[in-house]
Parts: structure tokens; C-alpha cells; sequence
């Protein structure tokens, strides 16, 4: 790819990686600031308090979808991205300097509401938007090559964090943690926004988009009535992420928590196994999508709903038993490479569903519905069945998400060589094959 490629993925997809910073800290870090917003008592019970909130924030991911989606369609790409990361910057603030229970009694937890809230309404838009923006401004030979990159942004904005936090449990002592250095991230996580808020300001739009201009105004005439024709594409983006988006958070947002609350590590340990875990897992996003530019979409979306079906309830139930740092870190690697069929391809795939018009919105708001439903009660779930003494119900649970989007994947069309420009009219696939990439 050439310079000016480069150029829009990176700016494409930093914000991405400071969105996803913000979002995931706060799953990272809970286990220090739970006690500070909620009375003193079951560790567990404050835990499932801050996943409470945290799934909160992905039921404000749909209205964020709708109305960042409808942003991105009506007034482009770029300043739809704009604004996702300035409204992750305030959330980041507020989080910052929310009081704690002792200063505010529940006051602190509500300003966490509040800011949750806030980063829902961000990365429901950002998602959409960022996947648009990636999977329109690559080249159709490197479509899920170019389009990979929204994971390995989210993933760094992870890896950031994590490395963050263990940088934090080394130089300051638990106690200092726990009172007051768990804002440190937020604080980073804000100062990074203004710095992508700037980068986005000069970013390119997409030529999809400007080509499509005069065909999105007509659209956006009657968006619910065009979203409805592209019912049954909608209805496919929230069956295709079910499976992906429960088995992602689970070995991501869950995973720390779950090696120290439920195999007994350390939470230095479990941390530096999701780090370490997580930069293996970035490194194989482009290599699953360049080979999905090679062999279409279908087969690793396949490749991964059988393993996550098959796999997960032994994945999970050996991670619950393991002793040390390196049998975990083998299962996490193993679990993360199963995840990387869904997690490499998704935004192209569904970007490949709408046609430019509706794009945006088409893949935000299902995607969104799919995620509050799935991804963001994921950690909830879990620590339900825990909390409830059947924790391996879970594990259960997790396999029959993967299993019904496997159902899926197997009936689908593919998607690899369709034409941007032409979904939605009748016509396909490009008027001349893509060509292969070489070697």
C-alpha cells in the first residue's frame, strides 16, 4: 500500500486506540477503585457493582450508534470521528476526578454513571465509524489487511493500559493504588484524546464518501425507512457479533479479573498475562486479515465459531485450575488466537453489508444493540454465575453465543470482493475480480 494508505490508517485508527484505552482501563483498574465508590463489604459484590455500571455504559452504546452513525452519514467520516474523541476526552476527565464514596457517598458513583454513559455514547459511534472510515479509505485488494487495524488499535489502546497499570503496581504501594493512583489512566487517557482530537481535525474524508454525496443526501431523506430496507443486514451484523463479542470480552476485560478473583494468581501476575497475551494478539490481526484478502472472510469467521464452540468450556475450565504464569499465559494465547477469525475481519464484513448512504448508521446501531446485549453484560454474566456458585455455567454460556453465530457464518454470502460503491444497487460484485495479492 502507499503512503497516503498508511497515512489515513494511522490517523484512523489512533483515536480508535486512545477510545479503547479509556474504555478498557476502566475494566482494568476496577478491581482498585471498586472499594472507593461503594460501602465496604463483599469484595465480589463491589466488583459486580463497577461491571454493573460498566455494562451500563454499552446500553448507551445504541444511542450512540444512531446518533454518531447518522453524524458520519450525513456529515462525513471525519467529523464523526471528531467528535467520538472529544466526547471519550470528558468522560476520561470526569472519572478522573469523580469523589469517592467517603468524600460523596454515592455522588462519586453517580458521576462514574455519568461518565460511562459519555464513553458509551463515544464508542458506539467510534466503532462505526472508525470501521467505515478504515474499510473505505483501503484499497478492495487489502480491504481486511487495512480494515484489521480498528482491532490492533483497540488492542494497543489495551496493551497501553495494562503496561500502564504494571508500571503503576511497581512503583506505588497497593494501599497508594487503591486511594488514589487508579485515576493516573484517565488522566493519560485525556491528555491522549486532545492529542487525536487535533490529528483528526487534518485527516482526509474518505473518496467512497465524497464520490457518494449527492446518493447520501437523497438517503438520508428517510433514514429509519432506509435502515429498514437493510433490515435483514442489520439482523446479520447482530447475529454474526454475538458469538465474537462475548468470546473477545471474556479473554480481554475479563480475563485479569478472572485469573485473580477465580484461579487465585496475583493481580500482578494476572495482569502481565493479559499483557502479555494481548501484544501476540495485536501482531496477528494484519496477518488474519491480509489472509482474508486472500481466501475470503467466510473461512476464518467459520474457524473461529467452531473453535470458540468446541474450545471454550475446556479453555476456561483449565484457566480456573492453572498454577502459574506460564500455563495461563499458553491458555490465554490459545483462546486469543481462536478469537482473532472473528475479531481480525468484523468491521469490513459488516462495512461490506450498507451501501455508503446508510454505512455508517448500518453497521453502529446493530452492532451497538449486539454488544450492550452480549459484550457488555459479558463480565456481568460471569460474575453472576460465580457469585451464584456455578461458575462453570459461564463457560457454557460463552460456547452457545459462538455456537448460534457459527449458524451464521455458515449461511452467509461472501463478502470479499464486493464493490463499495455498488452494495445496495443490485450489482455485487466488482465489474472486473479483484486480484489476488502477491506474494
Amino acid at each position: 500500500m502507499g503512503r497516503e494508505q498508511w497515512k489515513k490508517i494511522w490517523v484512523g485508527s489512533a483515536g480508535n486506540m486512545v477510545e479503547w484505552f479509556d474504555w478498557f482501563v476502566y475494566a482494568s483498574f476496577a478491581t482498585y477503585f471498586a472499594g472507593a465508590f461503594f460501602p465496604d463489604g463483599n469484595p465480589t459484590a463491589q466488583l459486580m457493582n463497577t461491571a454493573g455500571i460498566f455494562a451500563v455504559g454499552f446500553f448507551m452504546r445504541p444511542v450512540g450508534g444512531w446518533v454518531l452513525g447518522r453524524v458520519a452519514d450525513r456529515k462525513g467520516r471525519k467529523t464523526a470521528l471528531t467528535l467520538t474523541v472529544t466526547l471519550m476526552s470528558v468522560s476520561a476527565v470526569l472519572i478522573a476526578i469523580a469523589p469517592t464514596y467517603g468524600g460523596a457517598g454515592y455522588g462519586g458513583a453517580l458521576v462514574l454513571l455519568v461518565a460511562r454513559l459519555l464513553q458509551g455514547l463515544s464508542v458506539g459511534g467510534e466503532y462505526a465509524a472508525s470501521a467505515t472510515y478504515l474499510t473505505e479509505a483501503s484499497d478492495p485488494r487489502h480491504r481486511g489487511f487495512a480494515s484489521s487495524f480498528q482491532y490492533v488499535s483497540m488492542t494497543a489502546g489495551q496493551i497501553i493500559g495494562l503496561g500502564l497499570q504494571i508500571v503503576l503496581q511497581r512503583t506505588l504501594s497497593d494501599d497508594a493504588l487503591h486511594s488514589w493512583g487508579w485515576r493516573i489512566p484517565f488522566i493519560v487517557g485525556a491528555l491522549g484524546a486532545a492529542v487525536v482530537f487535533y490529528l483528526r481535525r487534518t485527516m482526509l474524508e474518505t473518496e467512497v464518501y465524497a464520490e457518494a454525496a449527492d446518493h447520501t443526501a437523497a438517503e438520508d431523506k428517510g433514514t429509519l425507512r432506509v435502515l429498514w430496507q437493510h433490515r435483514r443486514e442489520a439482523f446479520l451484523v447482530i447475529a454474526l457479533t454475538m458469538g465474537g463479542t462475548v468470546a473477545y470480552y471474556t479473554y480481554t476485560t475479563y480475563l485479569t479479573k478472572y485469573l485473580s478473583n477465580s484461579a487465585g494468581l496475583s493481580k500482578e501476575t494476572a495482569t502481565l498475562v493479559s499483557f502479555t497475551a494481548l501484544i501476540v494478539f495485536a501482531a496477528l490481526q494484519p496477518l488474519a486479515g491480509k489472509l482474508s484478502d486472500r481466501i475470503g472472510r467466510r473461512p476464518l469467521l467459520i474457524t473461529f465459531a467452531v473453535g470458540s464452540t468446541f474450545l471454550t468450556v475446556p479453555i476456561m475450565t483449565m484457566l480456573r485450575h492453572v498454577g502459574g504464569f506460564w500455563p495461563a499465559l499458553g491458555l490465554a494465547l490459545l483462546a486469543l488466537v481462536v478469537v482473532t477469525g472473528y475479531t481480525s475481519i468484523n468491521a469490513c464484513v459488516k462495512a461490506e453489508l450498507f451501501p455508503t448512504g446508510i454505512r455508517a448508521l448500518g453497521v453502529a446501531l446493530p452492532y451497538a444493540l449486539a454488544n450492550a446485549l452480549f459484550g457488555g453484560t459479558a463480565e456481568y454474566v460471569a460474575l453472576w454465575f460465580k457469585d451464584a456458585g456455578a461458575e462453570s455455567g459461564y463457560y457454557w454460556y460463552v460456547a452457545g453465543c459462538a455456537a448460534v453465530s457459527l449458524i451464521v457464518y455458515l449461511t452467509m454470502r461472501e463478502t470479499r470482493d464486493l464493490d463499495l460503491n455498488r452494495v445496495g444497487d443490485g450489482r455485487k460484485t466488482s465489474p472486473e475480480p479483484v486480484a489476488p495479492l502477491a506474494s
